[in-house]
């Protein structure tokens, strides 16, 4: 079976479940896209890693992973969605240390979070983009699930999020954006670089 290299083409909120997001890969040769279901925890760690502005206070989970591998010479070479049953995606990490390379298995979510943390290119087989690949369009319903929960009207738009940042001077949001990484709140400092690079000349 032929493998096809995908990239990260975002991470959507859910519209109808709380606490759920969508992990939207796509065919980097293709139209095609493989929504993945993952909690909050992954998709935050998965946009900071994306967000390289951002840089939390201590290190997450899989920073430390990083760091750990780093210390004892421990490569990812690349990530592999290997199986697709009952709607459950199966990843593998293809890691590699003295040129010795061992297969490690690992929950999707895990992997692609790791993969954007050491450049590791993320593929899946032909035969899963078949089975679960959409062409992602405006209201299209999502019933390939990582979990039990149900995704709708997932779009390629980014969803509009109503703030309040926008009576704050750059200074502020500035400001606020340094408060919200030293507590930790990585969605609001998110959403305020968001704001400052709105306003920020192209």
């Amino acid at each position: 079976m032929s493998l096809v290299r995908l990239n990260i083409k975002g991470i959507s909120y859910s519209q109808t479940q709380s606490g759920a997001y969508a992990l939207v890969l796509s065919e980097v040769d293709g139209s095609r896209t493989l929504p993945i279901v993952i909690g909050a925890f992954e998709a935050q760690s998965i946009a900071i890693a994306l967000e390289k502005e951002i840089k939390p206070p201590r290190p997450l989970t899989h920073d430390l992973f990083k760091t750990f591998a780093d210390r004892f010479h421990i490569i990812i070479k690349q990530v592999i969605i290997h199986k697709l049953v009952d709607g459950v995606f199966y990843s593998s990490l293809i890691c590699e240390r003295d040129k010795i390379e061992e297969i490690i298995d690992t929950r999707t979510s895990d992997a692609i979070a790791l993969a954007t943390r050491f450049n590791a290119p993320i593929f899946t087989y032909e035969n899963i983009l078949d089975k679960a690949g959409i062409y992602l369009k405006m209201k299209d319903t999502l019933s390939i699930e990582e979990d039990p929960l149900s995704i709708e009207n997932l779009t390629d738009e980014p969803i509009k999020k109503e703030t309040s940042f926008s009576k704050y001077t750059l200074k502020q949001l500035n400001e606020k954006l340094n408060e919200a990484i030293q507590q930790e709140n990585y969605e609001l400092a998110a959403n305020i670089h968001d704001e400052i690079n709105k306003r920020s000349p192209k």
